[in-house]
């Protein structure tokens, strides 16, 4: 067996036997989807005219998806050098990429499911979500996405060493951009300002992509470059984070 399937196989089973890490992660975006589905039930955005669910749907899926990808990521990374598992995996011929390339498979996943069952619920009666025909388009949008934030985890799993530290620089990223970036609100009621500021933020890109290719908002284009600003962040904070991944906390 090789390194790459050992650890992806122990990985797995990490997973699915911490079940309420796991029923969490798919049920965290699931509750601000009923929260905001019952407050802004039956209403249109002033602004554009179309339901609210159009936009808050794909905006709370992005986010969902990116925090799991960020918080999974670090928490792995933290708890594996605390524990100077990272420091023995050194040891062994095992290169930092293969290591990486078996928690991104299992983030990959996660986070397609976690996309799969929300889009599932979002469409009940209640909530009224309705895709459109280029719908398939958001899984490519996902990969990069998930490609983008787990960038961003291993960089916070990197400088953080307690789960504590995790939790705190995670969320002081993910809570703000959240807001920032359209996902629990639609930008188009947000000042000019503000929209011009969510530019820099990755998760506005994958709440645009994602949107497009769920609700058919705005062209191919906004997706082309939704997925083309992805890989830009995917590159910049990969190579960050390889630039200065840690083994082991007496590094």
């Amino acid at each position: 067996m090789s390194a790459y399937t050992a650890l992806t196989a122990a990985g797995y089973r990490a997973q699915v036997r911490d079940k309420a890490t796991l029923f969490f992660t798919f049920a965290f975006p699931l509750l601000f989807l009923v929260v905001f589905g019952l407050i802004f039930s039956g209403q249109d955005v002033e602004e554009t005219g179309r339901p609210y669910i159009s936009y808050i749907a794909p905006g709370v899926m992005s986010w969902g998806v990116a925090n799991a990808a960020v918080f999974g990521i670090a928490f792995t990374l933290m708890q594996w050098r605390r524990d100077d598992l990272l420091r023995l995996i050194r040891l062994s011929p095992t290169p930092l990429g293969t290591v990486l390339a078996s928690r991104y498979v299992l983030n990959l996943g996660v986070g397609l499911v976690q996309a799969a069952v929300f889009v599932a619920v979002a469409m009940l009666p209640g909530f009224g979500l309705e895709l459109d025909g280029r719908w398939p388009l958001v899984v490519p949008v996902l990969v990069l996405g998930v490609t983008a934030f787990m960038a961003i985890g291993i960089i916070v799993g990197t400088y953080a060493n307690t789960p504590e530290a995790v939790a705190a620089i995670a969320n002081c990223m993910m809570v703000p951009m959240a807001f920032l970036s359209g996902s629990f609100l639609p930008l188009d009621m947000m000042p000019d300002w503000l929209r011009s500021v969510s530019r820099i933020l990755p998760l506005r890109y994958l709440n645009d992509a994602a949107t497009g290719a769920l609700t058919g908002a705005g062209s191919l284009g906004t997706i082309g470059l939704g997925c083309a600003a992805l890989a830009g962040f995917a590159l910049v904070f990969g190579l960050i984070g390889f630039k200065t991944f840690r083994w082991s906390n007496r590094a």
